[in-house]
């Protein structure tokens, strides 16, 4: 199921599990079972900050990326009018493959109404 997370023990409204937006992150797929995750450069801690499921990060607090900007919006930033201020994560993954240490940056967000690409 996509961009839900099912609560355990949780009451919600008497129907059952609870329901929470989730937001995933598609691991590397050279990255081992260890690695560290790093939100705009904060590092987070598995099983309070995100959960790990096959192969995808799965956070509860809300990410989202900076979409493509328009013409008007980037002509008005070249000019000088007008700054981007939209929210824009970045989810990092810091891990070791054959010894070596491998940073992925920028991993695309997929908000809980999008399907992630196969």
């Amino acid at each position: 199921m996509k961009g839900v997370w099912r609560e355990e023990g949780s009451r919600g409204l008497g129907f059952g599990a609870a329901v929470v937006d989730v937001w995933t992150v598609p691991l590397p797929s050279d990255a081992p079972a260890s690695f560290d995750v790093f939100v705009n450069g904060v590092l987070q801690e598995r099983g309070r900050d995100y959960e790990v499921a096959g192969r995808t990060l799965r956070f509860r607090k809300p990410l989202a990326r900076e979409g493509r900007l328009g013409v008007t919006r980037w002509a008005s930033m070249f000019l000088g009018v007008a700054g981007t201020y939209r929210k824009n994560d970045s989810v990092d993954v810091v891990y070791e493959v054959g010894g070596k240490r491998k940073v992925a940056t920028g991993l695309p967000i997929y908000p809980p109404d999008e399907e992630r690409p196969a």
